[in-house]
């Protein structure tokens, strides 16, 4: 497999596009990051205000999102639906950028989404295990499949991560549909300021909704991959 010049050419198209995503992101980021957003508030004010003043389904803000937290790590912002808290990186959290608004607002997103019942985040919640143990599962599977030429465990492999494709894919719209939420939120709460201020915030989403288009092409490409080598090994 290691060997197979089809191998090399997803690997390096695997890097291709998840290093421009990330290269584009990261510098959009440092871009806006450098930019004050015009309330003068960090990603945990934003939080904390959007908390108050948005709406969640019929639920209030403090049943919807129950904590707003530092977590480690940077770009590790996140909404955890099992417990409703929020975690945002401390550069997030601390600074009262359009990047770190933009961010800050895109969880709290999430837990709109959540709280509203959104069917797609809970099919991706639920394949949350599934799809984290499924690639390293799927490449085991395929593996051995191949070097004991047992086709039926390289199908085995190529279902486990048919479900980790699945997840990537599912994450796009819900990742979309928190973005749109988290400008509309922006937008009606007074927040944004400024037709730049927008600009800016509507840069850092679309940056950020990139990154999972870019993990939906690779994993897409590498069962196609998979699928491949199952039909060579028939």
């Amino acid at each position: 497999m290691f060997f197979d010049p089809l191998y090399i050419g997803l690997i390096v198209a695997t890097l291709l596009i998840a290093g421009g995503a990330q290269l584009y992101i990261r510098s959009t980021y440092g871009r806006w990051n450098r930019v004050p957003n015009g309330a003068r508030l960090s990603g945990a004010q934003i939080a904390e205000f959007l908390r108050e003043r948005a709406t969640f389904g019929d639920k209030p803000g403090h049943d919807a999102i129950t904590a707003i937290k530092l977590v480690p790590g940077n770009l590790s912002d996140h909404f955890d639906p099992r417990d409703r808290s929020l975690g945002l990186s401390q550069a997030v959290a601390e600074q009262p950028t359009v990047a770190a608004m933009a961010i800050a607002a895109h969880e709290v997103g999430h837990a709109q989404q959540h709280a509203e019942g959104s069917a797609l985040m809970k099919l991706r919640s639920l394949l949350v295990p599934a799809a984290t143990l499924g690639p390293n599962v799927a490449y085991i599977l395929i593996f051995a499949g191949l070097i004991f030429q047992l086709t039926g465990l390289v199908t085995l492999g190529i279902l486990f991560f048919g479900i980790a494709v699945l997840f990537s894919v599912l994450t796009l719209p819900v990742e979309i549909g928190a973005s749109r939420r988290a400008l509309a939120m922006l937008d009606s709460t007074g927040i944004i300021t400024s037709p730049d201020e927008k600009r800016g915030a509507q840069s850092m989403l679309t940056a950020a909704a990139l990154t999972y288009v870019a993990a939906a092409v690779t994993s897409i490409l590498t069962l196609l991959y998979y699928l491949t080598l199952a039909r060579r090994s028939s």
